[in-house]
């Protein structure tokens, strides 16, 4: 773009090649996806996508932008208001479900866009970096709170346990990938948050999740 506002109709046409883009990318991958193959999805010509984006630089980036917002939101959607293990229970639930209606096919949009930038492309790991950093405060908040409400024995570092369960959870839905199963996404999650519901003050009825 260059600088100029947009319509409406300017908008949604962006928005449109943006999704169209960030789909075949998460099928394809970023580099086996071209922006003829874009143009021919969205049914667009080429100065129709060089007017919103000056190079397939500038698209990926509003891919990541794309992709980031669709997985935090599914995240808010489990870790708004973390009060107790109970809610992080349902978060893994939430997770897990999610995998197992897709049939574990497809990773992470944010996991599979770093799998392919994280090495070629400075600029864009940079900006993947943020969205995971956004993911593990959103974790931190949740359980800054339970410390807040005395549920943790002095000294956890909730900030550590927060990177642990991005960690696990980013490894489960890799394996999940793979092996087209959640067993290692389940065991990931489990693991930590049994874990996390040792180090309170008074042990819940659901420290330990039954299967």
């Amino acid at each position: 773009m260059n600088g100029r506002r947009l319509t409406r109709k300017g908008v949604q046409t962006r928005d449109r090649i943006v999704a169209v883009a960030a789909d075949l990318m998460q099928q394809r991958g970023v580099a086996r996806t071209t922006v003829e193959d874009i143009q021919e999805a969205a049914g667009i010509s080429s100065s129709q996508l060089y007017h919103y984006f000056a190079d397939k630089g500038a698209l990926v980036a509003a891919v990541i932008e794309l992709q980031g917002q669709r997985v935090l939101g599914v995240q808010h959607l489990g870790l708004d208001r973390v009060t107790c293990l109970a809610d992080l229970w349902r978060w893994r639930d939430l997770v897990v479900g999610i995998r197992t209606a897709q049939n574990c096919v497809g990773g992470c949009p944010l996991g599979s866009l770093a799998a392919d930038l994280a090495e070629t492309d400075a600029v864009a790991r940079a900006q993947l970096a943020r969205w995971f950093a956004e993911w593990e405060r959103i974790l931190r908040t949740g359980l800054a709170s339970m410390a807040s409400a005395g549920q943790f024995a002095d000294g956890t570092d909730t900030d550590r346990l927060a990177l642990a369960l991005l960690a696990a959870t980013q490894g489960g839905l890799l394996l999940s990938q793979v092996n087209r199963d959640t067993a290692a996404l389940t065991a990931a999650m489990d693991t930590v948050i049994t874990h996390i519901g040792t180090l309170l003050t008074e042990a819940p009825s659901d420290t330990v999740r039954r299967h």
